[in-house]
């Protein structure tokens, strides 16, 4: 089973920017989807974003989507959040996770492994 590392989570003003990295061991990486999640306080875990296991196939949350770009380095064993236009309710912690198959999803459920989280805070 992977295991997965977030990293670059802090705070930041709202419009600013932030790149979050997730880096993964183990030999399964290349062929799994991999995905960011979300949980604010008080709320449930919430999907972000999904990437195939060869990144050539994308999924976005409506809340995020146009602001927000996942990305994945096989060669690095890791996975990027890029996210722009911050806005106070992107305040959460953040969530990288492995999925149990190559496809995209946002589908909380199909997703076995994850990390231990980073903090994001987006001030007004």
């Amino acid at each position: 089973q992977v295991q997965l590392a977030e990293s670059g989570g802090g705070f930041v003003q709202a419009g600013g920017s932030l790149r979050l990295s997730c880096a993964a061991s183990g030999r399964s990486f290349s062929s799994q989807a991999m995905g960011w999640f979300r949980q604010a306080p008080g709320k449930e875990r919430e999907f972000v974003a999904s990437i195939n296991w060869g990144g050539a196939t994308t999924v976005y949350s409506d809340s995020v989507k146009g602001r927000f770009t996942i990305s994945r380095d096989n060669a690095k064993n890791t996975v990027y959040l890029q996210m722009n236009s911050l806005k106070p309710e992107d305040t959460a912690v953040y969530y990288c996770a492995a999925r149990m198959g190559m496809m995209a999803s946002s589908n909380i459920r199909e997703f076995a492994s994850w990390g231990q989280g980073t903090q994001v805070t987006v001030s007004s």
